[in-house]
């Protein structure tokens, strides 16, 4: 049987494997909200605890939070405390304790710009090599 008969067969199965091949390129669609909610970023933020010489102490933490971060999102936040690994510059595997911070906003470049602000703070003020940022988009109500 034929596909597209107007084609050789060779020309078909190449016809769908690029068929198939941009398939996977297709965008998904936002989450469709429902009345009463509203359509919000969500960022996730994972910041390591190692560093040179020591780890961050719980002390240091909560005082990030409130000197930089909370003046950026005073509106509110979420964090909580996780254990994770990632694979460094260096290709060393490196297992940490970790704090999870989520930050729900609207789409703006100037909560875009202080999201971006207190990954740079936290790399420069602990010497971090990254800060995993997760952004989505979620459908929110209060």
């Amino acid at each position: 049987m034929k596909l597209l008969p107007f084609l050789p067969r060779s020309a078909t199965l190449a016809a769908l494997a690029l068929v198939v091949a941009l398939a996977g390129c297709a965008s998904f669609s936002e989450p469709r909200c429902s009345v009463g909610e509203q359509r919000l970023v969500s960022d996730l933020l994972y910041f390591g605890t190692e560093r040179p010489g020591g780890v961050v102490t719980a002390a240091q933490w909560s005082d990030f939070l409130g000197t930089v971060v909370t003046p950026k999102f005073p509106e509110g936040l979420s964090v909580w405390p996780a254990s994770g690994q990632w694979r460094s510059a260096t290709g060393a595997i490196t297992r940490e304790a970790s704090h999870v911070l989520n930050l729900v906003h609207p789409e703006t470049e100037a909560a875009d710009s202080a999201v971006r602000a207190i990954v740079t703070a936290y790399k420069s003020q602990f010497q971090q090599e990254a800060v995993l940022r997760v952004r989505g988009s979620a459908c929110v109500s209060f």
